[in-house]
């Protein structure tokens, strides 16, 4: 497929899911996200083992994205290490830093994210929660268009083991993700009606 042609296709694709998303309304996206709060606990379990010690990184909602709040506390609750991601630049990937619940988190960047203070230690993940506009059932993924996470989960990679699991809402799947040779695919999909092994394509 042509550049151009991809671009205009997700384009299209992540501006109808968005939009699904945002109708959905602020009382339902606030049930979804804690019913997929407890379907991410599950995958998690599944992929991982126990999250007692474990490295999960999550991510600071943007606008109308699923909350990951009520997952947060699910996680911690059971012993799991927590992170964020940090912004270093517009074409680097992200790193993580340890976030832990007394931490005061810090906005940053154009969009004025929130993130963990400098001071708290870099670390890697062993399983990483990956925010999106919208997805398909092969684990394809349209994001925001800066392809933080194709970066990021491609250098993770290359360095060992690490669970890549796509969180949203359901209303954000679409039937085929236009894909590139840099998109990386997630391992699972989590919604607030499933959690889905994905089998992405050859």
């Amino acid at each position: 497929m042509a550049d151009a042609t991809l671009a205009t296709d997700k384009k299209r694709l992540r501006a109808l899911a968005l939009g699904r998303r945002a109708a959905m309304g602020e009382d339902a996206r606030r049930l979804a996200s804690r019913a997929a709060a407890a379907n991410a606990v599950t995958a998690l379990d599944h992929a991982v083992g126990p999250v007692a010690g474990r490295t999960v990184a999550l991510f600071v909602p943007f606008r109308d994205e699923i909350d990951t709040l009520p997952l947060a506390e699910l996680l911690r609750a059971a012993g799991a290490e927590l992170a964020l991601p940090v912004i270093l630049g517009r074409d680097r990937p992200l790193i993580f830093r340890r976030w832990r619940a007394d931490d005061s988190l810090v906005p940053a960047g154009a969009f004025r994210i929130s993130e963990p203070p400098e001071i708290a230690p870099e670390v890697v993940p062993e399983a990483v929660l990956v925010p999106l506009a919208a997805f398909d059932r092969r684990g394809y993924r349209i994001g925001y268009g800066a392809g933080f996470y194709d970066r990021t989960l491609a250098g993770l990679r290359a360095r060992g083991r690490v669970v890549a699991l796509g969180f949203a809402f359901a209303c954000q799947e679409v039937e085929a993700v236009p894909v590139a040779p840099h998109d990386e695919p997630v391992d699972m999909m989590v919604t607030e009606t499933e959690a889905v092994l994905v089998a992405p394509s050859p």
